[in-house]
């Protein structure tokens, strides 16, 4: 029978490598309760406290890692539920309209009822979501404010409830971790944060035998979305049309002209994150492919 487990936030990395060592190994099909931090480490809690009088080596730590027995696994976002208070920053050098603000500045929010409350002028819907989500590196130790083919700081605002995730796989077990909560971020994520929040998010874990893209691919129910990441936003999308193109052809037949074609006329290009400046940090860029008779999923053998 499929088990549940948790993971308190105190269980934490700082970065993805080869070397994780798991401090929980569950069963494809188990779910997992993940505690997850604000990415401040719980630093900044008013708006008296500002980004640059806290600790930057303390920043988008991930509950983990876990290991899932046979990994090749897909993880299933089941819920993402934030407290009731997060944050968003200015940064200075930070974000495309920089330039245009005097000084750092901490917004507070109140989350409510599935509202967010920046201001007596402004509430908007929460779209509750995980930014850090991936599992150990190929080779390379990558800090979790960076994003890459396992996933790591992948900031698409799509990661919520009913989100699933397949990993390309590098060492036994996966070794995956998630953090970095937001209960909203918008495509860009142009000023560096999203409300930056803590909360719980629970993830059921499956496998995937013997399919693995190179770069993280999700699916949604309507819809499924490779990504890729470079530090130019032109490179980031040539790197997530090969890949897209790569899985239409090889999972499902495509010729590379029809691929080509179907992704200009029927897909969307876009952009989970491109804050500037882009350099130590990258632009993430996704491709979102209907999910249509020729394609109904990114693998063939999850039809």
């Amino acid at each position: 029978m499929p088990q549940r487990y948790s993971l308190p936030r105190n269980e934490v990395i700082w970065s993805f490598g080869p070397g994780l060592q798991p401090v929980l190994e569950v069963e494809p099909g188990d779910t997992v309760t993940f505690e997850t931090n604000d990415c401040f480490t719980g630093q900044i809690r008013s708006e008296d406290d500002l980004v640059t009088g806290i600790d930057m080596t303390r920043i988008n730590g991930a509950t983990g890692p876990l290991a899932v027995k046979g990994a090749e696994p897909g993880a299933e976002i089941l819920d993402v539920r934030p407290i009731e208070w997060g944050v968003a920053t200015l940064i200075p050098g930070f974000g495309q309209l920089i330039d245009d603000v005097q000084k750092p500045l901490t917004r507070l929010f109140e989350v409510k009822d599935g509202m967010i409350r920046q201001n007596e002028r402004i509430t908007f819907p929460a779209r509750p979501m995980v930014g850090v989500v991936g599992v150990a590196t190929g080779g390379e130790e990558l800090s979790n404010g960076l994003a890459g083919q396992h996933g790591g700081n992948l900031d698409d605002h799509l990661h919520g409830k009913g989100a699933k995730i397949y990993f390309p796989v590098r060492q036994p077990g996966g070794m995956f971790a998630v953090g970095d909560m937001h209960a909203s971020m918008g495509d860009g994520e142009i000023c560096f944060t999203g409300v930056e929040i803590a909360g719980e998010v629970d993830i059921r874990f499956d496998l995937l035998k013997g399919k693995q893209a190179r770069w993280p691919v999700t699916e949604l129910a309507d819809r499924w979305l490779p990504h890729a990441t470079a530090y130019d936003f032109a490179d980031a999308l040539q790197l997530v049309s090969e890949e897209a193109a790569r899985l239409l052809v090889d999972e499902h037949g495509f010729s590379m002209e029809d691929a080509f074609i179907f992704l200009s006329v029927a897909c969307d290009a876009g952009v989970a994150q491109a804050c500037k400046p882009a350099e130590g940090f990258g632009t993430i860029a996704r491709f979102a492919i209907p999910k249509i008779a020729a394609c109904p999923a990114p693998f063939a053998s999850t039809i």
